[in-house]
């Protein structure tokens, strides 16, 4: 397969954000070096955007939902393992392994959509039917996702009596009777960050997730940013009543799709449903704006009350839509004894991330 070096402000334009020149630059801010690619061999205005992480005296080369085009279902292995190599060629020798975060269609989606997660086989199952016909058999199932594989996707087509009248009645009610209490959803900016960041932390102690450091935020509203030519933009809301910040959301925009990022809500006036007004107000600015998908994220992939994101399935399909499934994140070790490091490290941080929110909740 033949890649090429590129400029990283000649990225194609892309409905993925995560696939922009903006997240580039957000990236670099957080100490990670990115690098851009062409993939002729793919097809016209196909590349790619690469994010090489320090891990010690060695580097991951993180794929952010990409490669953003996809070979037919049964060369999903044998695809990757190529531009793996061709990759790994033009990184540095310092590159233990790449992780991609595929924004592939599941080739369990059928199944997930009938069953939901016991639908999946166990990760060695799909590591099998991945590697099937590649030649090295070196594809792995990462412990996690980099982002979720199973996304709520709400269509923005249509006049906004067509959004409302694909939504359950509940939703619609829960909108209205924000509006009717008293709830306004404004613009927000930088210097809102730290009240956004104080719901975020809450909403991460409330349901039991490892918070990013307030950096991160921070990172995502620095330098220019271009929302008409497709390279990707934020829009920060917040949903008050009175004095009192309710719920907040960040939302990234690239070319046709609205990616809700980040999000964080109070645990006060949680009778005046802010969560839902704001989404609402979040799709109608996108809409305005040109796109005709608003990503929700993570759900369960199905109705399933066991699962940990059962609680994000019932709030999100109430708006409409459609959940996309994934193929998750997928890793291609070229040192294996630095990625077993790496593992190692992943499984030990993961334990001790739980160990504090135990205690948090405690």
């Amino acid at each position: 397969m033949d890649i090429r070096p590129k400029a990283m402000t000649a990225l194609y334009p892309t409905d993925i954000l995560f696939q922009t020149p903006y997240w580039a630059r957000v990236k670099t801010r957080l100490g990670l070096a990115p690098r851009a690619f062409d993939i002729p061999t793919a097809g016209p205005d196909k590349d790619v955007l690469v994010l090489l992480k320090p891990f010690g005296d060695h580097y991951v080369a993180l794929v952010p939902q990409g490669p953003e085009h996809a070979p037919k279902e049964d060369l999903y292995g044998p695809f990757l393992e190529d531009f793996s190599q061709a990759l790994a060629a033009r990184l540095c020798s310092s590159v233990a392994f790449i992780r991609y975060d595929l924004p592939w269609d599941s080739p369990y989606a059928a199944q997930l959509a009938r069953e939901g997660q016991r639908a999946l086989p166990e990760p060695r199952l799909r590591e099998l039917r991945m590697n099937m016909s590649t030649p090295s058999w070196n594809l792995r199932k990462a412990r996690e996702d980099m982002t979720p594989a199973s996304s709520l996707v709400v269509d923005l087509t249509g006049e906004e009596k067509d959004l409302l009248a694909r939504m359950k009645p509940k939703t619609r009610y829960n909108i209205g009777l924000a509006r009717r209490r008293g709830v306004v959803v404004r613009p927000a900016c930088e210097a809102d960050l730290p009240v956004f960041y104080s719901l975020y932390r809450q909403t991460a102690q409330r349901n039991g997730f490892s918070p990013c450091g307030a950096a991160h935020f921070a990172a995502v509203f620095q330098g220019p940013i271009d929302a008409l030519s497709g390279q990707g933009r934020v829009l920060f809301l917040l949903a008050q009543h009175g004095q009192d910040v309710l719920a907040g959301a960040i939302v990234g925009v690239s070319g046709g799709t609205a990616t809700f990022l980040y999000g964080a809500s109070s645990g006060l006036k949680r009778n005046l449903m802010a969560p839902g007004l704001m989404h609402w107000s979040a799709m109608r600015l996108t809409r305005a704006l040109g796109c005709s998908r608003y990503d929700m994220g993570a759900v369960s992939p199905g109705d399933d009350p066991a699962h940990p994101f059962h609680g994000l399935y019932r709030f999100k399909t109430g708006f409409g839509g459609q959940i996309e499934y994934r193929c998750g994140t997928w890793d291609y070790p070229l040192r294996h004894d630095v990625y077993a490091q790496y593992n190692d490290a992943e499984l030990w941080r993961g334990l001790n991330e739980k160990r504090k929110l135990s205690h948090h909740t405690l």
